[in-house]
Protein backbone atom coordinates (compact mmCIF):
# COMPACT_ATOMS: atom_id res chain seq x y z
CA UNK A 1 0.00 0.00 0.00
CA UNK A 2 1.41 3.37 -1.05
CA UNK A 3 2.25 6.19 1.35
CA UNK A 4 1.33 9.60 -0.09
CA UNK A 5 2.87 11.23 2.99
CA UNK A 6 5.81 9.75 4.96
CA UNK A 7 4.06 10.77 8.19
CA UNK A 8 1.41 8.12 7.48
CA UNK A 9 3.94 5.29 7.90
CA UNK A 10 2.96 4.87 11.54
CA UNK A 11 -0.72 4.57 10.62
CA UNK A 12 0.10 1.92 8.04
CA UNK A 13 2.16 0.04 10.62
CA UNK A 14 -0.76 0.02 13.07
CA UNK A 15 -3.16 -1.21 10.41
CA UNK A 16 -0.84 -4.11 9.72
CA UNK A 17 -0.25 -4.90 13.40
CA UNK A 18 -3.98 -5.19 14.04
CA UNK A 19 -4.57 -7.19 10.87
CA UNK A 20 -1.73 -9.56 11.80
CA UNK A 21 -3.27 -10.04 15.23
CA UNK A 22 -6.61 -10.90 13.66
CA UNK A 23 -4.99 -13.32 11.20
CA UNK A 24 -3.21 -15.07 14.09
CA UNK A 25 -6.44 -15.54 16.08
CA UNK A 26 -8.05 -18.85 15.06
CA UNK A 27 -11.53 -17.76 16.08
CA UNK A 28 -11.45 -14.37 14.33
CA UNK A 29 -9.94 -15.78 11.16
CA UNK A 30 -12.82 -18.27 11.00
CA UNK A 31 -15.48 -15.57 11.37
CA UNK A 32 -14.18 -12.38 9.73
CA UNK A 33 -13.76 -11.71 6.02
CA UNK A 34 -11.47 -8.83 5.02
CA UNK A 35 -12.89 -6.24 2.63
CA UNK A 36 -12.80 -2.56 1.68
CA UNK A 37 -10.11 -0.15 0.61
CA UNK A 38 -7.26 -1.48 2.74
CA UNK A 39 -7.93 -5.00 1.49
CA UNK A 40 -7.94 -3.78 -2.12
CA UNK A 41 -4.77 -1.74 -1.57
CA UNK A 42 -2.92 -4.65 0.05
CA UNK A 43 -3.90 -6.82 -2.91
CA UNK A 44 -2.51 -4.12 -5.25
CA UNK A 45 -5.90 -3.68 -6.89
CA UNK A 46 -6.10 0.03 -6.09
CA UNK A 47 -3.18 2.44 -5.89
CA UNK A 48 -4.13 4.74 -3.04
CA UNK A 49 -3.64 4.94 0.71
CA UNK A 50 -6.43 3.52 2.89
CA UNK A 51 -6.88 4.27 6.57
CA UNK A 52 -9.49 1.83 7.94
CA UNK A 53 -10.03 -1.91 8.46
CA UNK A 54 -13.34 -3.37 7.32
CA UNK A 55 -14.70 -6.90 7.72
CA UNK A 56 -17.80 -8.98 7.12
CA UNK A 57 -18.95 -11.18 10.02
CA UNK A 58 -20.26 -14.55 8.89
CA UNK A 59 -22.21 -15.59 12.01
CA UNK A 60 -24.24 -12.86 13.67
CA UNK A 61 -24.59 -14.99 16.82
CA UNK A 62 -20.83 -14.63 17.41
CA UNK A 63 -20.84 -10.82 17.79
CA UNK A 64 -19.91 -10.76 21.46
CA UNK A 65 -17.19 -13.36 20.96
CA UNK A 66 -15.77 -11.22 18.16
CA UNK A 67 -15.76 -8.19 20.45
CA UNK A 68 -13.92 -10.11 23.15
CA UNK A 69 -11.23 -11.41 20.80
CA UNK A 70 -10.74 -8.03 19.12
CA UNK A 71 -10.46 -6.18 22.41
CA UNK A 72 -7.88 -8.70 23.59
CA UNK A 73 -5.76 -7.76 20.55
CA UNK A 74 -6.22 -4.04 21.24
CA UNK A 75 -5.13 -4.54 24.84
CA UNK A 76 -2.08 -6.52 23.82
CA UNK A 77 -1.08 -3.78 21.36
CA UNK A 78 -1.77 -1.07 23.97
CA UNK A 79 -4.27 0.68 21.74
CA UNK A 80 -6.83 2.94 23.37
CA UNK A 81 -10.49 2.48 22.43
CA UNK A 82 -11.55 6.08 21.86
CA UNK A 83 -15.12 5.29 20.78
CA UNK A 84 -17.12 2.17 20.02
CA UNK A 85 -20.59 1.22 18.85
CA UNK A 86 -22.90 -0.74 21.13
CA UNK A 87 -24.79 -2.16 18.15
CA UNK A 88 -21.95 -3.58 16.05
CA UNK A 89 -18.21 -4.17 16.57
CA UNK A 90 -17.05 -0.75 15.41
CA UNK A 91 -14.07 0.86 17.08
CA UNK A 92 -12.12 4.08 16.83
CA UNK A 93 -8.65 3.26 18.10
CA UNK A 94 -6.00 5.73 19.19
CA UNK A 95 -2.25 5.26 19.02
CA UNK A 96 0.55 7.58 20.07
CA UNK A 97 1.80 10.02 17.44
CA UNK A 98 3.15 13.53 17.09
CA UNK A 99 0.78 16.40 17.79
CA UNK A 100 -1.22 17.43 14.76
CA UNK A 101 -0.67 14.17 12.89
CA UNK A 102 -3.04 11.26 12.28
CA UNK A 103 -3.49 9.19 15.45
CA UNK A 104 -6.84 7.37 15.10
CA UNK A 105 -8.05 4.49 12.97
CA UNK A 106 -11.43 2.85 12.53
CA UNK A 107 -12.16 -0.87 12.57
CA UNK A 108 -15.61 -1.83 11.36
CA UNK A 109 -17.31 -5.25 11.40
CA UNK A 110 -20.63 -5.48 9.55
CA UNK A 111 -23.30 -8.18 9.42
CA UNK A 112 -25.07 -9.89 7.87
CA UNK A 113 -23.07 -9.75 4.64
CA UNK A 114 -24.86 -10.15 1.30
CA UNK A 115 -25.51 -13.83 0.64
CA UNK A 116 -24.09 -13.29 -2.85
CA UNK A 117 -20.65 -12.33 -1.52
CA UNK A 118 -17.78 -14.63 -2.46
CA UNK A 119 -14.54 -14.99 -0.50
CA UNK A 120 -11.12 -16.48 -1.12
CA UNK A 121 -8.12 -17.29 1.06
CA UNK A 122 -5.08 -15.23 0.07
CA UNK A 123 -1.61 -14.63 1.41
CA UNK A 124 -1.11 -10.92 1.97
CA UNK A 125 2.62 -10.47 1.47
CA UNK A 126 2.90 -7.27 3.48
CA UNK A 127 1.92 -9.08 6.67
CA UNK A 128 2.93 -12.59 5.53
CA UNK A 129 -0.42 -14.03 6.62
CA UNK A 130 -3.26 -15.91 4.92
CA UNK A 131 -6.65 -14.26 5.37
CA UNK A 132 -10.07 -14.66 3.75
CA UNK A 133 -10.92 -11.70 1.52
CA UNK A 134 -13.62 -10.54 -0.85
CA UNK A 135 -13.04 -11.84 -4.36
CA UNK A 136 -12.45 -9.09 -6.93
CA UNK A 137 -15.97 -9.34 -8.50
CA UNK A 138 -17.47 -9.19 -5.00
CA UNK A 139 -15.32 -6.21 -4.08
CA UNK A 140 -16.20 -4.37 -7.30
CA UNK A 141 -19.97 -4.95 -6.97
CA UNK A 142 -20.03 -3.79 -3.35
CA UNK A 143 -17.97 -0.73 -4.26
CA UNK A 144 -20.46 0.21 -6.99
CA UNK A 145 -23.31 0.00 -4.49
CA UNK A 146 -21.39 1.87 -1.77
CA UNK A 147 -21.54 5.24 -3.55
CA UNK A 148 -25.32 5.62 -3.22
CA UNK A 149 -25.56 3.47 -0.09
CA UNK A 150 -23.18 5.77 1.80
CA UNK A 151 -25.23 8.80 0.75
CA UNK A 152 -28.51 7.23 1.82
CA UNK A 153 -27.18 6.15 5.22
CA UNK A 154 -24.89 9.05 6.12
CA UNK A 155 -25.68 11.88 3.70
CA UNK A 156 -22.10 11.91 2.43
CA UNK A 157 -20.20 11.08 -0.74
CA UNK A 158 -16.69 9.61 -0.67
CA UNK A 159 -14.40 10.52 -3.53
CA UNK A 160 -12.43 7.36 -2.82
CA UNK A 161 -15.46 5.21 -3.75
CA UNK A 162 -15.61 6.73 -7.23
CA UNK A 163 -11.82 6.62 -7.56
CA UNK A 164 -11.86 2.90 -6.77
CA UNK A 165 -14.67 2.25 -9.26
CA UNK A 166 -12.60 4.06 -11.89
CA UNK A 167 -9.65 1.78 -11.08
CA UNK A 168 -11.74 -1.41 -11.31
CA UNK A 169 -13.08 -0.38 -14.71
CA UNK A 170 -9.67 0.79 -15.93
CA UNK A 171 -8.14 -2.59 -15.10
CA UNK A 172 -10.92 -4.49 -16.86
CA UNK A 173 -12.28 -6.23 -13.75
CA UNK A 174 -15.77 -7.76 -13.65
CA UNK A 175 -18.37 -7.22 -10.94
CA UNK A 176 -20.90 -9.74 -9.61
CA UNK A 177 -24.41 -8.63 -10.71
CA UNK A 178 -26.12 -10.80 -8.07
CA UNK A 179 -24.73 -8.59 -5.31
CA UNK A 180 -26.23 -5.50 -6.92
CA UNK A 181 -29.59 -7.23 -7.24
CA UNK A 182 -29.46 -8.41 -3.62
CA UNK A 183 -28.43 -5.07 -2.15
CA UNK A 184 -30.42 -2.71 -4.39
CA UNK A 185 -33.31 -4.90 -5.64
CA UNK A 186 -32.52 -3.79 -9.19
CA UNK A 187 -30.89 -5.30 -12.22
CA UNK A 188 -27.31 -4.30 -12.88
CA UNK A 189 -28.26 -2.13 -15.86
CA UNK A 190 -31.00 -0.29 -13.96
CA UNK A 191 -28.68 0.32 -11.04
CA UNK A 192 -25.82 1.52 -13.23
CA UNK A 193 -28.12 4.04 -14.91
CA UNK A 194 -29.16 5.25 -11.45
CA UNK A 195 -25.51 5.45 -10.37
CA UNK A 196 -24.57 7.39 -13.50
CA UNK A 197 -27.23 10.01 -12.80
CA UNK A 198 -26.20 10.19 -9.15
CA UNK A 199 -22.52 10.78 -9.94
CA UNK A 200 -23.42 13.34 -12.60
CA UNK A 201 -25.48 15.31 -10.07
CA UNK A 202 -23.65 14.93 -6.77
CA UNK A 203 -20.00 14.08 -7.47
CA UNK A 204 -18.41 17.53 -7.45
CA UNK A 205 -14.85 18.79 -7.65
CA UNK A 206 -15.08 19.69 -3.97
CA UNK A 207 -15.84 16.06 -3.07
CA UNK A 208 -12.86 14.90 -5.13
CA UNK A 209 -10.47 17.42 -3.58
CA UNK A 210 -11.52 16.95 0.04
CA UNK A 211 -11.33 13.16 0.07
CA UNK A 212 -8.56 12.19 -2.34
CA UNK A 213 -5.93 14.87 -1.66
CA UNK A 214 -4.69 12.99 1.43
CA UNK A 215 -4.90 9.50 -0.10
CA UNK A 216 -2.83 9.99 -3.26
CA UNK A 217 0.65 11.32 -4.00
CA UNK A 218 0.43 14.94 -5.25
CA UNK A 219 1.17 14.11 -8.90
CA UNK A 220 -1.41 11.30 -8.97
CA UNK A 221 -4.01 13.48 -7.26
CA UNK A 222 -3.45 16.31 -9.72
CA UNK A 223 -3.93 13.94 -12.64
CA UNK A 224 -6.96 12.15 -11.15
CA UNK A 225 -8.91 15.27 -10.21
CA UNK A 226 -8.99 16.39 -13.84
CA UNK A 227 -10.36 13.22 -15.40
CA UNK A 228 -12.04 11.16 -12.66
CA UNK A 229 -15.69 12.16 -13.04
CA UNK A 230 -15.60 12.30 -16.83
CA UNK A 231 -13.99 8.88 -17.21
CA UNK A 232 -16.18 7.12 -14.64
CA UNK A 233 -19.27 8.39 -16.45
CA UNK A 234 -17.75 7.15 -19.70
CA UNK A 235 -17.06 3.69 -18.24
CA UNK A 236 -20.61 3.47 -16.88
CA UNK A 237 -22.03 4.42 -20.28
CA UNK A 238 -19.92 1.76 -21.96
CA UNK A 239 -21.01 -0.89 -19.46
CA UNK A 240 -24.69 0.01 -19.82
CA UNK A 241 -24.39 -0.17 -23.60
CA UNK A 242 -22.61 -3.54 -23.40
CA UNK A 243 -25.36 -4.99 -21.21
CA UNK A 244 -28.03 -3.72 -23.60
CA UNK A 245 -26.42 -5.24 -26.70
Amino acid sequence: MILPDPSDAIHKAWLYRILSGIADDEFLISQLRFKGGTCAAMRHIIDRFSVDLDFDLLDQAKVEDVRRHLEKIFLKLELKIDEQSKRVPQYFLKYKNKAGERNTMRLDVTFPPPKSNDYEALRLNEIDRVIYCHTVPTMFANKLVSVIDRYEKHGSIAGRDVYDIHTFFLKGFKYKPGIIMERRQKSAVDFLMELQKFIEKYFTQTVIDQDLSVLLPPADFKRARKILKQEVLMFLTDEINNINL
